[in-house]
């Protein structure tokens, strides 16, 4: 999610051992080892199933390769900055291949390593629209493969009662039996949206929804080093119809950075509170969280007062200082039939600081709806609609009235403000047991909050293949 950053050691290395690796390739490789193997279970049930597998897996890996190719229609434009997206029509192709691999080292407990290799840019390196059209583009960019480890983590479970439930294996998830009522501690390097703000329906770039503000909540500025990724602690309690959480995680060592902080001077706490719920004999479910960050980041106010002084555009890393940011959102989603499910989004950050991970985004509103294909004989297919309306705050858009760049965006300036709103719209293809083709749409309207920009078209293929 940075769009700068080194390879390193190992990335220089397989990057020479790899360099003549074609991007296609990657994928095509994949779609060879997604076809279904004698013993290995292939269809994923939601964890708890009464069905699942009973006797818990000691071992177990996984591999899934996923390529996106997305563009835009040429827009007009009636000027552009250091961060605006190019008006003239342009693409970019982001490849990734991912090994999960997991082992049991004793009850209860999973430790997985997921290696991954990554390989190409975001549309327009990953600039110009708050709400970026694609959750598979970093703003780490390279030509050639490079290698990244986004987790290596402890997860243990520990049963607290009611009936014995199946799990089944699934990425990250090692099968076996566990209890409804219980305790879930998290230890290593991962993803806050592993354990927060997740949902069913728009969470997974690789396989519904691309836009930032569909798959997570766009006010949710959660730790993360440049991959989206960060060491940390969390638990989940496990109770009834209420799961609570809490975490701390590390921050990067500064705003919009690919390195983590070195010793937790700089963190984030998360807490959040889940209810689920049958309504009309269909699964629901609500989900309330917040965060509070403590780090060194700049005030929009004291940046605006210094380029005023000084004449020159505002800029919040001459200003940091030790302070506090925070935020909260709603994350629900319910099933309305079989096939049917709804989804939606609300989140509030504090407009006052400078956003510190994630994109420039101070209220947000989203919301779909995700039907499978039963209907028309393709049950495994499936299609999403959905939509999101962002705002930033009055002290934000004077920043970049006044020349500032957020993390995303920055027109160098901004006569007039709008609403970045979106669509989204894709159709899920499941080609064959385990490899799926996705056609995405997205139209997007006043990118970087600027009327005088767009609105723009995004196109998008995606292909994903997993074992």
């Amino acid at each position: 999610m940075r769009r700068t950053g080194g390879e390193g050691w190992a990335g220089r290395r397989l990057r020479r051992a790899a360099s003549a690796l074609a991007p296609s390739l990657i994928v095509s490789a994949l779609i060879t080892l997604a076809w279904p193997l004698p013993g290995h279970a292939q269809d994923s049930q939601a964890p708890g199933d009464a069905s699942a597998a009973a006797a818990p897996e000691a071992f177990a890996w996984h591999v899934q390769a996923t390529s996106v190719s997305q563009g835009h229609l040429a827009f007009p434009a009636a000027f552009s900055g250091p961060n605006s997206l190019s008006a003239p029509a342009a693409g970019r192709t982001s490849n990734d291949i991912t090994l999960y691999a997991g082992f049991r080292p004793w009850a209860g407990a999973e430790v997985w390593i997921d290696p991954e290799l990554d390989q190409g840019f975001g549309m327009n390196d990953t600039l110009g629209v708050a709400a970026f059209p694609s959750g598979e583009a970093y703003k780490v960019g390279a030509n050639t493969p490079y290698a990244k480890l986004p987790r290596l983590f402890l997860r243990q479970t520990l049963d607290l009662g009611g009936d014995s439930q199946g799990v089944d294996p699934d990425l990250n998830v090692l099968g076996g039996r566990r209890t409804p009522d219980r305790l879930v501690l998290w230890l290593g390097k991962f993803s806050v949206t592993d354990v927060f703000d997740a949902n069913s329906l728009a969470h997974d770039p690789r396989n519904d929804f691309l836009n930032w503000a569909l798959i997570d909540t766009a006010t949710f500025d959660y730790a993360a080093d440049a991959w989206g990724y960060t060491y940390g602690a969390a638990g989940e309690w496990y109770q009834g119809p209420w799961t609570l959480r809490a975490g701390l995680f590390d921050m990067s060592q500064v705003p919009n950075s690919p390195t983590l902080d070195d010793d937790f001077g700089q963190f984030q706490i998360d807490a959040e509170l889940e209810r689920r719920f049958t309504l009309g004999g269909h699964d629901g479910a609500v989900r309330l969280t917040g965060f509070l960050t403590r780090a060194r980041m700049g005030q929009l106010a004291d940046a605006l007062r210094l380029g005023a002084a000084t004449g020159e555009a505002p800029e919040t890393a001459l200003v940091r200082h030790y302070a506090s940011r925070g935020g909260v959102s709603l994350n629900a989603e319910q099933q309305l039939s079989e096939d049917l499910s709804l989804f939606l989004r609300a989140g509030l950050g504090d407009g006052h600081e400078e956003i510190y991970e994630f994109t420039d985004v101070d209220q947000t509103l989203a919301g779909g709806l995700s039907l499978a294909g039963k209907a028309w004989g393709r049950a495994d297919d499936r299609v999403g609609l959905a939509g999101a309306v962002n705002q930033i705050s009055p002290l934000r858009q004077a920043y970049l009235a006044a020349g500032g760049l957020g993390i995303l965006i920055g027109d160098g300036r901004l006569p007039k403000e709008a609403p970045e709103t979106l669509v989204e719209t894709y159709y899920d293809w499941a080609a064959v047991k385990g490899v799926n083709l996705t056609l995405d749409y997205q139209f997007v309207t006043d990118p970087a909050y600027d009327p005088e920009r767009g609105p723009v078209s995004v196109f998008a293929v995606r292909v994903h293949a997993q074992y």
